[in-house]
C-alpha cells in the first residue's frame, strides 16, 4: 500500500509468477486515497461431513487458464469527504477479463480497449477487425477497468472493486 501526492496514488505491484497488477486511483484529495491490490484465486476443500467450502487465498501461483480474482480496497485517510473518487486498473498482461466479472458498490464501471487513454461502457465499445469490419469488442480485448463512486466517500470509509481474470 503505498501513498504519493498527486492526482494519482499509485498502489504496489503485487507479482504472480507470470502476471502483476497495479492500479491508481483519483480524487479531487488524492493525498486522502490510499489503495490495496489483492491478487487471489479460489480454493476449493471437503471437510469429512462432505460439505464443500470455497475460500479466496493469495495467488502464489497460477497456471495458463486459472482465473485470478482481483481485489482493489480504498480507503479515505482524511478527516473529510474525498470527492471524485476514480480507481483505475489495467488488466494484466497475459490475463484475459472475464465478462460481466467486473463488480464495485456505488459505482459506475467502464473499460478501455486502448490501454486506458479512452473508457466507455462494455456495450459501447468498439474494434475493428483487420479488414476494416467494425464490431462489438469482446471482455478479453478488454485493457483497463475504471470504477467511479457515485458519492463522495466518506472520511475513514474503505470501499473495494473487484474483477475476474484467466490466464491465457
Amino acid at each position: 500500500m503505498t501513498m504519493a501526492k498527486g492526482w494519482f496514488i499509485s498502489a504496489g505491484v503485487v507479482a504472480l509468477s507470470i502476471c502483476a497488477l497495479a492500479g491508481s486511483a483519483r480524487a479531487a484529495d488524492p493525498g486522502c486515497i490510499v489503495l490495496q491490490n489483492i491478487a487471489e484465486v479460489e480454493q476449493a476443500s471437503t471437510d469429512a461431513k462432505g460439505v464443500k467450502t470455497v475460500k479466496l487465498v493469495p495467488a502464489v501461483k497460477v497456471v495458463p487458464g486459472d482465473t485470478v480474482i482481483y481485489t482493489l480496497k480504498f480507503r479515505n485517510t482524511c478527516d473529510k469527504p474525498a470527492e471524485k473518487v476514480s480507481v483505475d486498473n489495467p488488466v494484466p498482461e497475459h490475463m484475459a477479463y472475464v465478462a460481466g466479472s467486473a463488480v464495485g458498490p456505488n459505482t459506475d464501471i467502464s473499460f478501455s480497449i486502448d490501454g486506458g487513454y479512452k473508457f466507455a461502457k462494455a456495450e459501447e465499445l468498439r474494434k475493428k477487425d483487420s479488414d476494416g469490419t467494425e464490431r462489438a469488442a469482446r471482455a478479453n480485448e478488454y485493457t483497463n477497468i475504471r470504477w467511479v463512486m457515485n458519492h463522495p466517500l466518506a472520511a475513514g470509509a474503505e470501499g473495494y472493486a473487484r474483477f475476474r481474470a484467466v490466464l491465457e
